[in-house]
């Protein structure tokens, strides 16, 4: 079976809701990136086979097949096809993961894989709540009540299911959270993130763009302090976890190009991939407490790579919340110097749907700027899933 390469990775800098990005189509967002893979990697736009686009919310502005739309927003010719997906917070993970299995099986040459979230123009929770409101129902299904009677699934929930099984106490996760910050304000000052982020012209909500670019991740709190996360209110009564110590809200999209050796050889000029994608799955767990799937789902990807949890060199696992990394240490015995190395979801911003290249973007940038060789990613997705893929810096 053939090999799948990386060989280009970018992301938009994230915005904050009604932020920098707040005027950009989510659409015309994804197709930034699109082009900016193919100005990357110097391939002839007529030869990518196929489009693969996360994204969580498909209604309003993202609905009609956002992927399609990005492609006949883009550079890319109309003979270029797309097709979005919902694996929720791991839709672009998957996206990566299906575009890798093309090309592995040579039914294609090159994919774009990818993701983008408007969070500011199609809000969390809006493809609930407006059929809610129309009294169109909810997608819970009575076979779905009976078998988890008096459950309503939350993430929140499962955050605090989470943290105190795990006996996270709230110090805890404010520590991990100002660590957040302080690791993605280290990696911004440093220039670790110039090579990854595409600068996009900031946009008003009218339409109307400006004259500065975003290209620095506009929710990192550069005068974040243990006291002012730990004054953050509670997002539940009597719990642990707060807006401080969860992932942002954000806007952003990013991808990755995969091709395999016959896509690589088409590139010409003695094109370099930036990484090999080594081990790639996914697993289904508990969707009431939800978030744990990372856990078992990485033990059972390094088990099936025949690797060790020492054998990867950096790590990704989403911040979703404090929690969810933090009991996955614990779980996986790994190194935390190792995890999350410049900075996470809870300064840098979760795009739902684009986080998950977002994820792989950051992480393949990361391991060449160290000088590593193996990462490993995995993130937890609503309905209790996770996604797990390991990379070889090439």
């Amino acid at each position: 079976m053939a090999e799948a390469y990386i060989v280009a990775a970018a992301r938009t800098a994230g915005g904050r809701r009604g932020g920098k990005l707040a005027g950009w189509h989510p659409a015309d967002l994804a197709a930034q990136i699109i082009d900016a893979l193919v100005a990357q990697s110097g391939i002839d736009p007529a030869t990518v086979d196929d489009v693969i686009l996360g994204c969580v919310s498909q209604v309003g502005e993202q609905a009609t097949n956002v992927a399609r739309n990005a492609v006949l927003a883009s550079k890319l010719p109309e003979s270029v096809p797309g097709t979005s997906i919902d694996r929720q917070c791991g839709s672009s993970q998957q996206a990566l993961h299906f575009a890798a299995q093309a090309v592995m099986s040579g039914a294609m040459d090159a994919v774009i894989a990818g993701g983008v979230e408007s969070m500011t123009r199609v809000p969390m929770f809006t493809p609930n709540a407006l059929p809610a409101k129309a009294g169109l129902g909810n997608y819970m299904s009575p076979a779905m009540r009976a078998r988890y009677p008096g459950v309503e699934f939350s993430q929140f929930t499962g955050a605090e299911m989470i943290a105190k099984n795990y006996g996270l106490e709230k110090d805890a996760l404010d520590r991990f959270a100002l660590l957040s910050h302080q690791r993605a304000i280290e990696a911004t000052h440093a220039g670790a993130f110039d090579r990854e982020i595409v600068p996009i012209r900031i946009r008003a909500a009218d339409g109307s763009d400006g004259p500065d670019l975003h290209a620095q991740d506009e929710g990192i709190r550069f005068e974040a302090t243990l006291e002012s996360i730990a004054a953050v209110k509670l997002i539940a009564e009597g719990g642990r976890c707060s807006a401080a110590t969860a992932s942002q809200i954000c806007d952003g999209a990013s991808g990755v190009l995969v091709v395999n050796e016959r896509g690589l050889k088409a590139l010409g000029h003695g094109a370099r991939p930036l990484a090999r994608i080594h081990h790639m799955s996914v697993m289904g767990h508990d969707p009431v407490i939800m978030l744990e799937a990372p856990l078992p789902a990485t033990e059972r990807a390094l088990k099936k790579a025949g690797m060790s949890i020492d054998d990867i060199d950096l790590f990704e696992v989403n911040e979703a919340f404090a929690p969810v990394p933090l009991a996955w240490l614990q779980a996986t015995g790994a190194d935390p110097a190792r995890l999350n190395v410049h900075g996470g979801a809870i300064a840098l911003g979760h795009p739902l749907g684009a986080s998950g290249t977002k994820l792989m973007t950051t992480l393949v940038h990361a391991l060449h700027r160290h000088g590593k060789r193996y990462g490993l990613q995995t993130m937890c997705e609503g309905g209790g899933m996770a996604n797990v893929t390991i990379v070889e810096r090439l």
